[in-house]
């Protein structure tokens, strides 16, 4: 059957919502709807990925595509004419969808082809899964679409069920549902690794903290007597004097070493705080230049520090800065050569809103395989045999510092010439000048040696060699008689009774310890007035800011350093003595 060429330019010239085309015989559209419907029934007879099969009214199979063939090895001839789909279904499906089916619709349905066409022959779209049973016995899991098939009355002529196979999908969701499993287990197991790693950080952070107040108890008498051995009266004898030495630089270093353990291990189970805020470069430098210049003197070695803008700020933990600039001055004055130098200087980084502070020292400079070691755990590059002391820490938790504080740090060194340390931490706005602080008209106190008044000063102690240090310590001071009590329950009964004008207390007490007694102290009215001084060998950041937020006076750690604990003294016992004045001026009023 063909078409004419001048048939075909008549149809091409023919436009839509012409209506009937003028050019076009009604036998060469006849013609031609013959063919698109010969050549659909040949491309559903050929389709190989799709099985197409189409039966009549009754089920039973008119059309068999080649996809049928091949998904269930029949071959049309032996299914034509000859059965129905319900024949190549499982039996026991098909009773389980009448079933069903009767159930939803309220009527009996035959377990046969009518529970397989129900829906469609009611004009209700119906995809389902079945399980085809192939010629050679093998099931086949199917997704089935069932579509009615009617002439130009509306009445079923036959039915038209695409299938395709199914087992690639099953396969795909057991797979997926493997493999969610497994990342459920996954999941556990990380879950697990993570609480169970958190537990050991913990029993670390715990253990180091424990182990921390151990070895600084006894430290604490060991630097403290050596302390009063030093400045003792008669002064000691030239050999005593190097002996007192090797026994407070191997306490020191001991102190250092615990500290900086301390610190590593927080900043790696991530429980360091930092408490970031806009500080002064000028300020912080000015401290640091102040603390390391009694030991530049010692050494010999020149401390440079260029002026400083005072409009530099850094968005940083004031403490944290602090400690990263004493560790490397520290080591550029140690390892620096006799008669040698040191130069700290600040610049903003170009093209970042960053500060960098650099130091440079005339020390022996580092290799480049040395550069490469530079920041390793304890790791001292060769110096272990050297005079100086060292833990091979101190760079490590200054790297680990700064990266918390969102910077960088490295070193630029030659051999024979020196090193340039530097590191750059994110610049701050200027803040506003704030007022000063309430407390700053007490920050300068005045010994009070040789006053006419007597000081009571009670000690609240439970380690008999830290008692006996500081009763050693004020036995120097002429005003001051001192009272004590193991225990933290005792304590708060002598300060009620004795009304001392200063307390110092230990945290770690039997009965109650030194927080809790602090607590009943400032709840009596006879006592909560009194300075209590913290001294105590929990020394972690977070232990002093809590000791503090609690209302201590201040907080000292062990092991205590002559110097500053007399001027903590001083400080409470001014503050004593000018809360004593105020409370006399308003019981006497003029």
């Amino acid at each position: 059957m063909t078409i004419t060429p001048q048939e075909q330019r008549n149809e091409s010239e023919a436009t839509p919502g012409d209506g009937p085309r003028l050019g076009l015989s009604s036998e060469a559209r006849h013609r031609r709807s013959l063919l698109k419907a010969g050549a659909l029934h040949d491309a559903i007879l050929s389709s190989e990925s799709v099985s197409s099969i189409a039966t009549d009214e009754h089920g039973v199979v008119q059309l068999f595509n080649v996809g049928a063939e091949r998904l269930l090895g029949y071959s049309a001839a032996e299914v034509v004419d000859r059965l129905t789909p319900a024949d190549l279904s499982d039996a026991d499906e098909l009773l389980c969808r009448a079933c069903h089916l009767s159930r939803e619709a309220g009527v009996d349905i035959a377990a046969g082809f009518e529970a397989l066409v129900y829906k469609a022959a009611r004009g209700i779209e119906d995809i389902y899964e079945l399980t085809y049973v192939r010629k050679d016995g093998r099931r086949l899991p199917v997704r089935v679409s069932v579509t009615a098939l009617r002439d130009i009355d509306d009445a079923i002529i036959g039915y038209l069920m695409i299938g395709t196979d199914d087992t690639a999908r099953q396969k795909s969701e057991a797979e997926r549902d493997r493999l969610d499993q497994v990342l459920r287990d996954t999941n556990l197991k990380l879950r697990a690794a993570k609480q169970q790693a958190e537990r050991a950080n913990q029993a670390k952070s715990d253990f180091l903290s424990s182990m921390s107040h151990e070895l600084r108890s006894p430290l604490n008498a060991i630097l403290g007597f050596a302390q009063l051995m030093e400045s003792g009266s008669p002064p000691p004898t030239p050999a005593q004097t190097s002996s007192i030495e090797q026994i407070l630089k191997a306490g020191w270093y001991l102190l250092e070493l615990i500290n900086e353990v301390l610190d590593l291990s927080f900043i790696e189970s991530g429980k360091l705080s930092l408490s970031i805020e806009p500080v002064a470069l000028a300020e912080v430098l000015a401290d640091c230049e102040a603390m390391i210049d009694a030991q530049a003197r010692r050494k010999g070695i020149e401390v440079q520090f260029d002026a400083v803008d005072e409009a530099l700020h850094m968005r940083v933990d004031r403490t944290r800065l602090k400690q990263i600039l004493l560790n490397l001055l520290n080591n550029a004055i140690k390892y620096n050569r006799v008669g040698g130098s040191v130069r700290v200087s600040c610049r903003r980084t170009v093209g970042r809103d960053h500060i960098r502070v650099s130091l440079q020292d005339t020390g022996n400079g580092l290799s480049a395989e040395k550069l490469a070691h530079l920041f390793e755990p304890f790791n001292r590059l060769g110096q272990e045999a050297g005079v100086e002391q060292g833990t091979g820490i101190g760079l490590v938790v200054c790297k680990r510092l700064v990266a918390l504080m969102a910077g960088e740090i490295g070193v630029e060194s030659t051999e024979g010439v020196g090193s340039v340390f530097w590191f750059e931490l994110p610049a701050a706005a200027h803040p506003a000048a704030a007022a000063e602080p309430a407390f700053a008209a007490t920050r300068q106190p005045q010994r009070r040696i040789g006053s006419p008044r007597v000081h009571t000063v009670l000690c609240v102690e439970d380690n008999p060699a830290n008692l006996m240090l500081v009763a050693r310590l004020l036995e120097r001071r002429p005003d001051i008689r001192l009272l004590s009590a193991r225990d933290g329950r005792r304590g708060v009964e002598m300060a009620l009774e004795a009304l001392p004008d200063v307390i110092l207390m230990d945290i770690n007490l039997p009965g109650i310890d030194g927080t809790a007694a602090l607590r009943l102290l400032a709840a009596a009215p006879e006592t909560r007035d009194i300075p209590v001084i913290a001294v105590s060998a929990n020394a972690l950041p977070r232990d002093i800011e809590k000791g503090l937020d609690a209302g201590f006076f201040r907080y000292l750690t062990k092991p205590i350093k002559l110097g500053p604990f007399m001027d903590t003294l001083d400080l409470a016992l001014h503050a004593a003595s000018s809360r004593a004045s105020r409370r006399e001026a308003a019981a006497n009023p003029p």
